[in-house]
């Protein structure tokens, strides 16, 4: 192998509010070597996403919290140069969860193969990965989503966001869609096939926005905000409405509680259930997942955007970028790591 050092990005700092470039470091490390029952693979796409902004912060949670002066982790795909495991090979493309590093060496059992035939290899951080897969388990087990129902979705031009659109538009719901740019709710509309989407930054009153497009009231609510989002859906939901709570970010980098919802009440009078979830505890989805996500890109009926930040070097960038609102669809990182 002509790599003699692999490089990786370290945590420097614990960020304060919304993270800086400073509080990240690229470093070169030692090339790793495969041991008993692993491999070593040349990774060439990493993911960012939101909930690493979490693990920046040093307390308990569901994922252990990232630690000063190590390398970061999150999902990634790659090349298998060499493998101490029977059901790899070199050459295999595979999925784990050691990004944020040119070269991982990786325990076989966390690593699985992936078929470039059903999409493209980086496809597997975005919608046929964990992005995909948390807006199936959403929509599916946690929300328990029916068709005809009307559901509003925010974040909605995310990774997350737009594939949780276009599963509900092939059910056969109503789907309501915010995003934070007229070319976000553009592609919604034209691509996507929601029935109605707003730029919640110009459009005004979220509540009253939501009740202009769903007058009748919303069965489902597919939280990926928070705030004021939550808000303005609670006073729009339906008696006895569902809401799926995946994700808050706009608190990941708050530095104080926030200021809504305020109308925490409308929870009990419209007897309410909101359920929040982890996509890795529902891991038995997974293989109906893939049938069914394979089929609907098969069939042309699942469309994607893509964000790519070129080289290792620029992770970070590509992190912040998701709390600015500068991508469209799934942040990715694309690495040319030296064979």
């Amino acid at each position: 192998m002509a790599a003699a050092e692999n490089r990786e990005i370290r945590l420097k700092s614990r960020p304060v509010g919304l993270p800086e470039p400073t509080d990240f470091e690229l470093v070169s490390a030692p090339m790793p070597e495969a041991g008993p029952g692993q491999i070593l693979v040349r990774n060439l796409w990493m993911s960012v996403d939101p909930y690493m902004r979490a693990r920046m912060i040093d307390r308990k949670s569901y994922l252990p919290p990232y630690q000063i002066g190590q390398a970061l982790d999150g999902h990634a795909v790659g090349e298998v140069v060499t493998s101490n495991d029977p059901r790899f090979k070199p050459g295999d493309m595979v999925q784990h969860r050691l990004g944020w590093r040119d070269y991982s060496a990786v325990a076989a059992q966390d690593a699985t193969v992936i078929d470039p035939a059903v999409a493209p290899i980086q496809a597997y951080l975005g919608t046929v990965g964990m992005p995909g897969m948390t807006a199936y388990v959403g929509l599916f087990r946690i929300g328990e989503m029916k068709g005809g129902e009307t559901i509003f979705v925010s974040a909605a031009s995310g990774a997350v966001g737009a594939i949780v659109c276009q599963i509900a538009k092939l059910k056969g719901c109503r789907v309501i869609a915010s995003a934070g740019s007229d070319d976000k709710v553009g592609w919604l509309e034209r691509e996507a096939g929601v029935d109605v989407a707003f730029n919640y930054k110009t459009v005004g009153d979220l509540g009253a926005a939501l009740e202009r497009a769903a007058p009748d009231g919303l069965d489902l609510y597919f939280e990926n905000v928070g705030g004021a989002h939550l808000e303005a859906a609670l006073d729009n939901m339906k008696t006895f409405g569902r809401v799926i709570m995946c994700g808050l970010i706009s608190q990941y980098n708050a530095t104080e509680p926030a200021a809504a919802p305020r109308n925490m009440f409308t929870i009990v009078a419209k007897q309410l259930t909101l359920r929040g979830f982890i996509v890795s505890s529902n891991l038995d989805m997974r293989p109906q997942f893939l049938v069914d996500m394979g089929k609907w890109i098969a069939d042309g009926r699942i469309r994607w955007q893509e964000t790519v930040e070129d080289g290792l070097e620029n992770a970070p960038k590509a992190l912040l970028a998701l709390f600015q609102g500068t991508n469209s669809g799934k942040m990715l990182v694309r690495l040319d790591p030296p064979a």
